[in-house]
């Protein structure tokens, strides 16, 4: 659903009131696609329906995370629960993204918070072994994440071990100008 990708997108640049609105378009957009399919189950589960809400459920997750609020339920968001577990192991990316914009901006240690978070994502969404007719693809989204959670670790690891450094050398010149 693009509404929901330039919600994301709007969260990534600090733009939160844009990122607010197009949120709210997206669960009216959403909301009256559930609606129309409600008397149609063969379409209302048929794939398509369903990786919307799986949209849904990574945007409003992505903007609430970012902007401090808890995170939003799937009877919250009003969509069954395996587009809600998809959407929430999609949000690795997104919290990867703003990691990796966090350390660009020097702000490490605050980076670690959301490399935190991704590990908690993970371990919650391997609590739910479901076939994939089930879980949408779960499993092959929680494999994903994994390999997310090992980039963004060594990424921040060396960020870290950086900034250590650049400290260590600026002591080191001060003390050396003495």
């Amino acid at each position: 659903m693009r509404l929901a990708s330039s919600c994301i997108k709007s969260i990534h640049r600090n733009q939160s009131e844009q990122a607010e609105q197009l949120l709210e378009e997206t669960r009216q957009a959403t909301t009256q696609m559930l609606g129309a399919f409600s008397s149609q189950p063969a379409l209302r589960y048929g794939g398509f329906v369903g990786d919307a809400e799986k949209e849904y459920a990574e945007a409003a997750i992505t903007c609430a995370v970012i902007s401090g609020r808890p995170l939003p339920t799937p009877e919250e968001l009003e969509i069954d629960y395996a587009p809600w577990l998809n959407g929430l192991a999609e949000v690795g990316g997104e919290f990867r993204r703003h990691v990796l914009d966090l350390i660009r901006e020097d702000h490490p240690e605050q980076a670690e918070e959301y490399l935190e978070a991704m590990n908690e994502i993970y371990h919650t969404i391997m609590g739910f072994d479901y076939p994939n007719a089930i879980s949408y693809g779960l499993r092959g989204r929680s494999d994903a994440l994994r390999g997310m959670i090992e980039r963004t670790r060594g990424d921040l690891t060396n960020a870290l071990r950086q900034a250590r450094l650049e400290q260590r050398l600026a002591q080191l010149e001060e003390t050396l100008s003495q």
